[in-house]
């Protein structure tokens, strides 16, 4: 998720939260100014049939609701001393012009006392109250009135200044994504004048300042190792060549000498696959280009089919569709070729490799020894089979490093006897 998606997403919650809290106040709130409101009212009735009282004696006669909003009725003097004002919510039943029969209405009552001539009265005075809930319901959509108004205007301000605020950042993040070390000319650069952006700019060209350098060290070292080490290696094994042609030795000394030659070409082969490891993983290999696996497996099926032969292995490939990849044809070609060698050398006598090429997969399949082996250590560096310790170990490794490279999968699985590896592209 975006950061201006998850800002926003944060700000709903915590406006919900709090327009909820602030409908709860507010509501309380205009709930007490109404009573109040409404009880300065009733004080004012107070008042005027105090008043009219004076005047009208009849109007002491009223005793019940029945003919209108007030009722009096005569108390003793002792009770009348003693009582004090009172304000009280109830429900009366009454007809509005649009009730067909009477309904419970929410009324306050003022209950109070008066004296006229002598005598002590207890007045009770109603008004009709908002009903709650059609308050609650008027309260609820004015809230949520509220809530959208906000969340509208949190999105504009996002599509018209955050996003405008933070162009420099998306522009260094997107310039980053498209840097390569010792590939790009020049570091990620934005025009900005928010502090913040260009510290982090700053930040990002040091440590690919810091990168640069280490990667061309790096590339240095492996360019050094590979021409120290090798050329030492093929010059002891020419002049071994060399002795032998030479020099008259018995069989024992001549089979002791083609021993050491076989460790040195297996040290060549190492040294090669080490830095052809080291190379993939500092990513020095990036001539991406669309490539047809297909090609690639059937050049490797008739490169090493005079191995596959001699081996008594047979290699069957059935293509089910076309497979098109983006990536270095180098690195896909070492994919094929190393599983490819995987299969032949770690195969049995009248063997059989099979390899197919379905969408967005490539399989080969290969007999072996009966049982699986260990899925998580056979990708592994220097993780030899039991019967055969001449490989590097480093086949499979190479592998999975590629693969992880272009963001592939690669994995195994003994199905039917057979040891089958699946690069899913």
């Amino acid at each position: 998720m975006k950061l201006l998606n998850k800002s926003i997403l944060h700000l709903m919650t915590y406006l919900l939260l709090i327009v909820s809290l602030w409908s709860v106040i507010f509501y309380f709130n205009m709930l007490d100014e109404i009573k109040g409101s409404v009880d300065e009212e009733l004080e004012n009735y107070k008042r005027q049939i105090v008043f009219k009282a004076e005047k009208d004696p009849t109007i002491l006669q009223q005793k019940t609701f029945d003919e209108g909003f007030f009722s009096v009725n005569k108390i003793s003097k002792e009770k009348a001393l003693s009582f004090k004002d009172t304000y009280e919510d109830t429900e009366i039943y009454a007809q509005d012009a649009d009730d067909e029969a009477p309904e419970l209405e929410p009324v306050r009552i003022l209950t109070t006392v008066f004296e006229q001539n002598g005598s002590f009265y207890q007045l009770k005075i109603f008004n009709n109250m908002v009903e709650e809930d059609d308050l609650v319901k008027e309260l609820l959509w004015d809230a949520a009135g509220l809530y959208v108004l906000l969340i509208f205007s949190i999105l504009v301000i996002n599509n018209w200044v955050l996003q405008r605020l933070w162009k420099p950042f998306y522009e260094l993040l997107n310039e980053l994504k498209n840097y390569r070390l010792g590939i790009s000319k020049s570091f990620p650069q934005v025009e900005t004048k928010t502090k913040e952006f260009s510290d982090l700019q700053d930040a990002v060209t040091t440590l690919l300042q810091y990168s640069e350098k280490s990667y061309e060290q790096q590339k240095e070292f492996i360019g050094n190792a590979s021409h120290e080490l090798q050329t030492p290696l093929a010059i002891a094994i020419g002049k071994l060549e060399l002795l032998i042609e030479k020099e008259n030795f018995t069989e024992n000394q001549a089979a002791k000498i083609a021993e050491i030659m076989e460790i040195i070409e297996r040290l060549v082969r190492l040294n090669k696959s080490l830095l052809l490891l080291t190379k993939i993983e500092n990513k020095q290999f990036f001539d991406n280009q669309e490539i047809k696996v297909n090609d690639i497996v059937e050049k490797n099926i008739e490169d090493l089919q005079d191995i596959a032969e001699f081996k008594e292995v047979e290699i069957s490939f059935s293509e089910n569709s076309e497979l098109l990849v983006k990536a270095d044809a180098v690195l896909i070609n070492i994919i094929v070729s190393n599983l490819l060698r995987n299969a032949i050398f770690h195969n049995i006598k009248s063997g059989k490799v099979e390899v197919q090429i379905n969408a967005k997969k490539l399989i080969v399949k290969n007999t072996g020894i009966e049982n699986s082996l260990h899925p998580e250590k056979i990708f592994t560096r220097f993780q030899k089979s039991e019967h055969h310790q001449s490989g590097s170990g480093l086949g499979l490794a190479i592998v999975q490093a590629i693969a992880e490279l272009y963001d592939f999968s690669v994995s195994y699985d003994f199905k039917n006897g057979m040891h089958e590896f699946t690069v899913n592209f």
